[in-house]
């Protein structure tokens, strides 16, 4: 990132208590920069989704404060603060009514446009996310693969040219092969848009792809920030373990991810 960068979302001494006492996240400090891709990385319950939350106000924290360009997202609209924010699941959530078209053009529809621009931008994504819109515009959900949805998924949250993009595990539930074609897709998209990203995963290798940097989570504490080297160079045990998956050959190639670094066990 250049030394100019403007932050996008600012998480300032930031704790989510549950009612009944157990704490999800411990004391978050963080900035995120606009146009980097965040990799929020960790075990199951780490506290990935619970941070991800917090920027799209589906949470309020019970502590500190989550800054959205600069205003606490407390102070938000959540409607016009969500507007702002694309938003990408693993369960993709289209509308099974509606054609693929009519699923992307949702919020440009909310915000008023005009049909014909709406039609546009819906075309213009899906030949962007590798789906030819003379082919896929007029389809249901039930019509598509899991990727082609995940696809339209994608498409869907950047409709309305939000500046904040958030990935909740976007891939995890696609086949192997499936994944790393949309994974290479992902990267060759972001470097065109240069958003704002903040992307949740349990995958290392996935993460190494993605990542302008990576933020290692642990029982809800952050116990690593840095670029995707600093988790190779780490002496943190759980930074440590998630490097030596990179090592094993179901994980992807070591090598390519790492330009040939090994690391010691």
């Amino acid at each position: 990132m250049s030394g100019d960068a403007q932050t996008a979302i600012e998480f300032r001494d930031v704790s989510y208590r549950l009612a009944g006492g157990k704490t999800l996240l411990w004391n978050l400090t963080l900035e995120i920069l606009s146009g980097e891709t965040l990799v929020l990385l960790g075990r199951s319950g780490s506290g990935k989704t619970t941070t991800l939350k917090l920027i799209n106000r589906l949470l309020d924290p019970t502590g500190g404060r989550v800054l959205v360009e600069g205003q606490a997202t407390t102070r938000w609209d959540p409607i016009r603060l969500r507007r702002r924010i694309g938003y990408v699941i693993q369960e993709i959530g289209l509308f099974p009514h509606m054609t693929v078209e009519d699923n992307v053009g949702v919020v440009p529809r909310l915000e008023g446009w005009e049909e014909a621009r709406v039609k546009a931008r819906a075309r213009e994504l899906l030949d962007m996310v590798g789906l030819d819109a003379g082919s896929f515009a007029g389809r249901h959900p039930r019509e598509l693969s899991g990727g082609q949805r995940q696809r339209v998924g994608v498409a869907r949250a950047l409709a309305a040219d939000p500046p904040i993009m958030l990935l909740d595990e976007p891939f995890g539930a696609l086949d192997p092969i499936t994944r790393s074609e949309i994974q290479r897709e992902f990267c060759s998209l972001q470097k065109r848009l240069g958003k704002t990203m903040v992307f949740v995963t349990h995958d290392v290798r996935e993460a190494f792809l993605v990542a302008s940097r990576i933020g290692l989570l642990r029982d809800g504490k952050m116990v690593l920030m840095g670029r995707p080297a600093d988790i190779l160079q780490s002496q943190d045990p759980e930074a440590r373990a998630f490097a030596a998956c990179l090592q094993d050959p179901a994980a992807g190639s070591f090598d390519k991810l790492t330009t040939g670094r090994k690391i010691e066990p």
